[in-house]
């Protein structure tokens, strides 16, 4: 009995494919795609204590109105945690101004420090400072823990009191907040680096920011509400309207010259494809300098005759102009792609079907027509899908030639809210998703409209 092997070999070939596709692609994917509907700092969670190790009671949603019950200073000792707000505390002994001697803690923030320990460079002696603020007490309230301004008094001392520093500590705040969600009132203890305080009253304030992450849509609204969203979405999709069409017309002539074989044919194949080696932005930077009042179309109009005075096409009130410079731009840059996947399309036509159709007295538009398009059908996919993607991601030729405020696009905003002092990841991976969305919806619709006979038959 023969026992048939299983052949791995292509499992193992195909391994570091699923691999190169898992980390380079998939998992960026699917990161990209959660920061649009992720928030990391969505929610601040209060702890039964001010300890991180304490339960959970409750949590508050981001920008949450809070009112400030009491605080409290947990001891830091080594490092600093990232991201903490620290007080220092002095441990100071004093005498009052009814002579008698005073010892406590002092917020750091009311001694002014004098003199140093030369060895350590601890604080040893200093003085009371001055309170200047309108309203407050002007003296300085000395506390028999550290840590917290409500806690239990020693005493009071006057400003200028000289004061010898037994212990400086360094202690990160806690507040013990109160707030409303869904008309329920949630207590508990925060990290005062989640806490913002009002600016007059500091027993009120709000949350800054969480510390939890939760779903939701507020990037996906905020971006449509974006003052540049409407006008980003019907620039791209007018750019890829007009420039598809005329990519894939100028595109199938050229394949058809090449395919021709006219004599000289293949120095129009390297004329054609010259626009392969030249980059985006650099194509952008030439055509705004074709454009510009000092520009060659400007000059050569003027050595015609045809104007008097230089035209400005690049201006806020002409984004028409900019409009067809990015077109102009883009059929140029582009179209060789286009072609080149014609071309390799047509190589597969048969010769003699198309002598047959000559035969038979079919003319040069019956043949491409009747013939040609639909023999190419596979490659036309191919190519109005990656130009359509491509399209859809036009970022530098803007930026060149309207630099990207009069007319803008979707990537151009994709940049723009994840750069340009924004750095808004979240939006800009909404913008990404929105491009990578329209841009499978435009791939499935050419898959469904341009197929070939045995597509359609299957």
């Amino acid at each position: 009995m023969n026992i048939k092997r299983r052949n791995w070999t292509p499992y193992i070939l195909l391994l570091p494919s699923l691999l190169y596709l898992a980390l380079f692609f998939a998992f960026p994917m699917v990161r990209s795609l959660s920061l649009a509907f992720w928030k990391d700092d969505a929610r601040l969670p209060l702890h039964s204590e001010a300890d991180l190790d304490s339960p959970v009671v409750g949590s508050l949603p981001q920008a949450s109105t809070v009112t400030v019950l009491n605080t409290q200073g947990n001891l830091i000792e080594g490092e600093i945690p990232t991201g903490a707000i620290t007080e220092v505390w002095y441990r100071i002994s004093a005498v009052d101004a009814e002579g008698q001697t005073l010892e406590g803690w002092v917020h750091g923030d009311r001694v002014r420090v004098d003199e140093t320990d030369e060895a350590t460079g601890v604080p040893t002696l200093g003085r009371i400072r001055t309170v200047r603020r309108t309203g407050a007490d002007p003296q300085t309230s000395v506390f028999v823990e550290p840590g917290s301004t409500r806690g239990e008094l020693v005493g009071k001392l006057d400003a200028q009191t000289e004061v010898e520093i037994l212990e400086p500590r360094t202690m990160e705040v806690w507040y013990q907040v109160s707030g409303v969600v869904d008309e329920q009132t949630v207590e508990g203890w925060a990290q005062s680096a989640y806490i913002t305080l009002g600016q007059q009253d500091a027993t009120s304030g709000f949350v800054q920011r969480g510390s939890a992450g939760e779903w939701t849509l507020d990037f996906i609204r905020t971006m449509i509400s974006d003052r540049f969203f409407s006008s980003a979405l019907w620039t791209t999709l007018l750019l890829v309207l007009i420039t598809i069409p005329i990519q894939f017309v100028v595109a199938l002539i050229m394949a058809l010259v090449i395919q021709a074989r006219l004599k000289g044919n293949l120095f129009f194949l390297y004329i054609f494809s010259i626009p392969l080696g030249v980059s985006e932005l650099a194509v952008g930077i030439v055509f705004f300098l074709m454009f510009t009042e000092s520009g060659y179309i400007n000059s050569f109009l003027q050595g015609l005759g045809l104007i008097d005075q230089r035209i400005t096409f690049i201006s806020a009130d002409n984004r028409h102009w900019i409009i067809i410079a990015v077109v102009l731009a883009e059929v140029w840059r582009a179209t060789s792609i286009v072609m080149v996947i014609l071309v390799s399309g047509l190589q597969s036509v048969p010769t003699e079907v198309l002598e047959a159709a000559e035969i038979y007295g079919a003319g040069l538009w019956q043949r491409i027509r009747h013939v040609i398009l639909p023999l190419l059908k596979p490659s036309i996919q191919v190519a109005l899908i990656l130009r359509t993607i491509l399209a859809f991601q036009v970022f530098a030729v803007v930026m060149a030639i309207g630099g990207g405020d009069v007319v803008t696009t979707l990537a151009r905003e994709t940049y723009r809210w994840y750069s340009e002092d924004i750095r808004n990841a979240n939006l800009a991976a909404s913008y990404a998703g929105l491009i990578m969305l329209i841009s499978l919806v435009a791939a499935i619709f050419y898959l469904r409209a341009v197929r070939s006979q045995q597509e359609v038959a299957t």
